[in-house]
């Protein structure tokens, strides 16, 4: 397929205004699906668990086979109605989507659709300088989520080309919430950003509710971004495109980023843009057809017969509100005043998404400077070079015991990254590698007096230049006692001792 033709990015702002929605999935951490008993376990389990045996005849579509709805799903659905700022209906009802696909067992999906439990939201949104856009939200919707398929036999994994697909409903009837966008007006140049900053804020909002791991690269939270372009001036709005399933929030951006240039090139040419699904190619940041948008009808809703209509109790709801964590911009000014950073020192924390893990590492005994020093520094260097999330690598516990060590003076800062190292590599703790590698600082006089003797030796014309006042010449000797004692010496203590030495 040919590489469409894009415009600049400034050019097309200038002829066009964009216009944005979004639909995010969450899926929610119950311990068993939405509407069966099957098992809905933690992500490193239901990744290793085989093919097809977290199922229940409910998620096949198996003749006979009831529903029954999950409580703690709706509890979660509600409390997360809330944290959007939405209205919570007192009647809400489940409906049949119903559309064809090989990873939906009954030919439909259990989907909310005029009815959904939550409605009416806002969402304050921050960008990278601190700059707070609101995002309104029409809707938050309850449903199943369907399998997965496997496509075999082809280069890239996409069914482009394969020669079979099998099937896996271990993900089928894994419960979700769908969040659905208003049209968001007036982001203009900024648009890719707040495409990014309203994931990060969902994914924080629902990860401090406690309700979902909110990964986007394990599909925890998938991203539909919708884009459509209008002349200026133009009331009408433009035909959109909705990029599926996007994995990071920096893809996110970029797929915004990429439609705003390839629609304003088609539509300058005198093209029009199609109604329809686009995939996001990670490896060429670009996005190709998927399939002609359905619109609502298409989908031939009706009522699901085997379900009640979900009518919470006002009680329960004022119970799930009163429950609710600080909203997330709100908790992160109030610790960047707690922990004294400038807007700049937090920035790197707030978009890296490691205000929880930082506040955890301070609460188990680190200062802020230093957790903010180890996160954003060395342990975010080691993650991207494994191409994983920091936060999986090393707990804030583990950094914290790391940091105590290093302020006791039984570790330097470069034996301390070994140390870190040999934890995410499951060593131990910092104290077991510390011991197992043999990495802490040597603290015996006698043995660094012993290593400056022999480097004096070596160089003996340097003891008379440090008595003729030239003291930058002990680092020739700092240098080699530190390589003798393999870098587990302390160098501002070696500096003590050839100053001592000199002076006698």
């Amino acid at each position: 397929m040919a590489a469409a033709k894009l415009m600049d990015f400034d050019k097309a702002l200038e002829l066009f205004e964009p216009v944005l929605g979004f639909e995010v999935h969450v899926e929610l951490n119950t311990n068993t699906k939405m509407f069966s008993d099957a098992p809905n376990p933690a992500n490193e389990l239901y990744h290793a668990a085989e093919p097809n045996t977290l199922i229940a005849p409910v998620d096949l579509g198996l003749p006979g086979s009831l529903p029954v709805v999950n409580e703690t799903a709706i509890r979660s659905s509600i409390s997360l109605g809330l944290a959007l700022g939405c209205s919570i209906a007192e009647s809400s009802r489940f409906a049949r989507k119903n559309y064809f696909y090989p990873d939906l067992g009954k030919n439909y999906q259990i989907s909310q659709y005029d009815e959904p439990i939550a409605f009416e939201g806002s969402v304050e949104v921050e960008l990278e300088d601190g700059t707070i856009v609101q995002v309104p939200i029409e809707r938050a919707h309850m449903e199943e989520d369907a399998g997965k398929l496997t496509h075999m036999g082809g280069s890239t994994g996409r069914i482009q080309g394969a020669e079979y697909s099998l099937v896996d409903y271990n993900r089928a009837g894994v419960p979700l919430v769908e969040i659905v966008t208003k049209t968001i007006f007036g982001t203009e140049h900024r648009a890719p950003e707040v495409a990014k900053a309203y994931v990060a804020a969902i994914r924080d909002i629902v990860r401090g509710l406690g309700i979902s791991e909110a990964r986007l690269e394990r599909g925890n939270l998938r991203c539909d971004a919708n884009v459509s372009l209008r002349p200026r001036g133009a009331e009408k709005l433009g035909t959109r495109t909705e990029t599926k399933n996007v994995n990071s929030m920096r893809s996110v951006e970029r797929a915004v980023r990429y439609e705003i240039q390839r629609q304003a090139q088609i539509l300058a040419d005198g093209g029009t843009i199609t109604q329809e699904t686009r995939h996001w190619h990670e490896d060429t940041g670009t996005t190709s057809p998927g399939r002609p948008k359905s619109d609502a009808d298409d989908y031939r809703y009706f009522p699901e017969p085997d379900l009640l209509p979900v009518e919470p109790a006002a009680e329960l709801i004022e119970e799930l509100r009163a429950a609710l964590p600080e909203q997330p911009v709100a908790r992160r000014r109030r610790l960047m005043a707690e922990w004294g950073f400038t807007d700049l020192e937090f920035q790197d924390v707030r978009n890296g998404g490691l205000v929880e893990v930082v506040e955890a590492t301070v609460a188990a005994g680190a200062t802020p400077a230093t957790a903010r020093k180890w996160w954003t520094g060395e342990i975010t260097r080691l993650a991207n070079a494994q191409e994983r999330d920091a936060t999986e690598l090393v707990s804030p516990e583990n950094v914290a015991a790391l940091q105590k060590l290093v302020d006791a003076g039984t570790l330097t800062d470069k034996l301390a990254r070994q140390v870190l190292e040999g934890v995410i590599a499951g060593e131990g703790t910092p104290q077991e590698v510390v011991d197992s590698r043999g990495l802490a600082v040597v603290s015996d006089d006698g043995a660094l007096i012993a290593a400056i003797d022999e480097a004096l030796a070596a160089q003996p014309d340097i003891l008379a230049k440090i008595k003729d006042g030239k003291v930058q010449a002990a680092g020739a000797v700092i240098g080699a006692v530190m390589k003798a004692m393999k870098g587990q010496a302390d160098a501002a203590r070696v500096r003590e001792l050839v100053l001592e030495r000199a002076a006698q």
